[in-house]
C-alpha cells in the first residue's frame, strides 16, 4: 500500500527531520557588537540610505555629525527617528550615530528609523519579537515611479486639444 504525503508528513517524506522532533531546540540569538561595544545595521527608505551604529549611553542621536534636531528641523521626521527607541524603552539609555545618504529628509528620516530598528536587534535580539510586531523591521519598498516617454510624468499624459 502506498503512503499518502500530506503537509504535515512532507517533510519526513522528503527525508528531513523536523527541528522539534529531532531534539534540537532553537538557540538563542547572540547579539553582534564590534570591539567597540556597538552594533551597526544599515537601513533604507525610497532612495536614502542609512548607516547606523548603536551603543550605550545617554540617549545623544547624530545624524551625518549634527544632533537630531539640527538635522531633523521638523519634529515629524524626529518623532519618526526616535519611533523604535520609544517602544523598548531604550532613549535615554542608548546613543546613535549615523549618516545617511540620498533621497529628500523624509526618506533618510525613514531610513535612519529601519537602520535604528535593525541594530537594535543585533544589539539586543530579545527586542525583536516587539520591533516586529511594530513593522519596523520591514523595509518600505515604495519608490517614486519612473517617467515614460510620450508622458508628462509616470502617468500623466499631456493636455488633449482637437486642433
Amino acid at each position: 500500500m502506498v503512503e499518502q504525503t500530506t503537509l504535515s508528513n512532507l517533510g519526513t517524506a522528503m527525508g528531513m527531520a523536523a527541528p522539534a522532533a529531532a531534539g534540537v531546540a532553537a538557540a538563542p540569538a547572540k547579539p553582534k557588537i564590534d570591539a567597540k561595544g556597538r552594533s551597526y545595521a544599515t537601513g533604507r527608505r525610497k532612495n536614502a540610505v542609512a548607516r547606523v551604529w548603536i551603543k550605550r549611553g545617554t540617549g545623544k542621536v547624530t545624524v551625518n555629525g549634527k544632533v537630531i534636531e539640527t538635522y531633523f528641523a521638523r519634529p515629524v521626521l524626529r518623532m519618526l527617528v526616535q519611533q523604535p527607541l520609544n517602544l523598548v524603552n531604550r532613549a535615554s539609555q542608548l546613543d546613535v550615530v549615523c549618516t545617511v545618504v540620498g533621497g529628500g529628509l523624509s526618506g533618510q528620516a525613514g531610513a535612519v528609523r529601519h537602520g535604528i530598528s535593525r541594530a537594535l536587534t543585533y544589539f539586543e535580539p530579545d527586542l525583536r519579537p516587539a520591533l516586529k510586531k511594530g513593522g519596523f523591521l520591514t523595509r518600505d519598498s515604495r519608490a517614486v515611479e519612473r517617467k515614460k516617454y510620450g508622458k508628462a510624468k509616470a502617468r500623466r499624459s499631456f493636455q488633449f486639444s482637437k486642433r
